[in-house]
């Protein structure tokens, strides 16, 4: 990267990094969201045909300020994970072990259990397998168990007929996916994860060893983040498959564990990959290199609108690719229709542009509980404002 070393404090806030004299405005966007957005702590990474252009970090590792985020700070980027553990998947459909037709419960016979024999690949990779909630009540300690977790959601009753409609399956997906993954002879979502991203050079975990948790900053939640309790009385249909989802168990959202060594060292793949800015903008890097980590046309398919229509989770009108989300005018990454990524709570996100060539990462550690943040969008309003 050419480019002076950036190692400045602005106001008191360490910034470190490297950043090509093209993309200075990055620079400025992100030095902004320290002094006028309310960053505590980030990273910001960003290829462009290849090409490191921008890898800055700034802020806080902790809420008392006293550790800066440092190259190798890993923090959790939440849903940023799901279009990860959707790529493990799609590589075994690349290999033949799984096809999108094909029913879940090929590869994993319990799945068939409350409806759900219909439930295909496709259908989990978009959203629409049925299962955002799982009905038997649980708690943190079988979060920590994956065969505990897969072995609820198999058994869980389908909400609605599986591929008639679609609702975000904020925290179960990981589990959903991970375990076509692991059934399918993949292993554990988290060791082939480890082992993608290490030829990538991208610091990139689900289920984070000990050894490591010492780099992870400390998730702040704008507001509390404690643990949740919450009275499923009266609630029937899509009110208590929405509250469900988030905190069956309590801490599935993250919220109350989120900084606990448990948490880190879970697999929860939806909502606990643990990374680094430039980890996360490397894997996507690595996937506009044609056939490198998929075929350049299942990647298309991937990254094509899936599943279109009103979400009772999210709220709105969403399109739903295969794990990736495509880029849609209320969910964009930038002005190219054809990018493709993933935004995480607090507005950590991950995309690729095949267009203008560009890799993304984006990871904080300050979380307002909403997928796009006025952080994120200054960083990539400055990125386009320079090609």
């Amino acid at each position: 990267m050419s480019g002076a070393t950036e190692q400045q404090a602005l106001e008191g806030v360490p910034v470190s990094g490297r950043c090509d004299p093209r993309f200075v405005a990055v620079r400025d966007a992100f030095r902004d969201n320290f002094v006028d957005r309310g960053e505590v702590g980030a990273g910001v990474a960003v290829f462009v045909d290849g090409r490191p252009v921008v890898d800055l970090v700034g802020g806080w590792a902790d809420a008392d300020r006293t550790r800066a985020w440092a190259p190798d700070t890993l923090v959790d980027v939440y849903s940023v994970g799901k279009a990860l553990v959707a790529l493990l998947a799609l590589q075994l459909v690349e290999e033949g072990r799984i096809g999108l037709d094909d029913p879940v419960a090929s590869t994993w016979p319990e799945f068939a259990a409350g409806g759900k024999a219909g439930a295909t690949v496709r259908h989990a990779l978009c959203h629409r397998a049925g299962v955002p909630a799982i009905r038997q009540p649980l708690t943190n300690e079988d979060l920590w168990d994956w065969d505990t977790m897969a072995t609820a959601l198999a058994a869980t009753e389908a909400w609605w007929e599986p591929g008639t409609r679609h609702a975000y399956h904020t925290n179960t997906y990981g589990h959903l996916v991970g375990e076509l993954v692991r059934r399918a002879g993949g292993g554990m979502p988290g060791d082939r994860l480890t082992a993608l991203a290490g030829p990538l050079g991208a610091d990139v975990w689900c289920g984070l060893p000990v050894p490591q948790q010492a780099r992870c900053a400390e998730v702040i939640w704008a507001f509390g983040g404690t643990t949740p309790v919450v009275d499923y009385t009266g609630m029937s249909g899509d009110e208590l498959m929405v509250n469900m989802g988030y905190v069956n168990p309590p801490g599935y959202s993250s919220m109350g564990v989120a900084n606990s060594a448990e948490w880190r060292a879970a697999q929860v793949p939806s909502t606990n990959t643990h990374a680094t800015a430039s980890g996360v903008a490397r894997i996507y890097r690595a996937l506009l290199e044609p056939g490198r980590l998929l075929s350049a046309d299942l990647l298309a398919e991937a990254a094509s609108p899936q599943s279109v229509g009103f979400c009772p989770v999210l709220g709105e009108e969403v399109t739903f690719g295969l794990g990736f989300a495509p880029a849609t005018p209320r969910r964009p990454f930038g002005p190219n229709p054809s990018a493709f990524g993933h935004f995480g709570t607090g507005g950590a996100v991950g995309f690729a542009d095949p267009e203008a060539g560009v890799a993304f990462g984006y990871a904080m550690n300050h979380v307002i509980p909403r997928w796009q943040s006025s952080r994120n969008r200054a960083l990539v309003d400055a990125l386009y404002s320079c090609l």
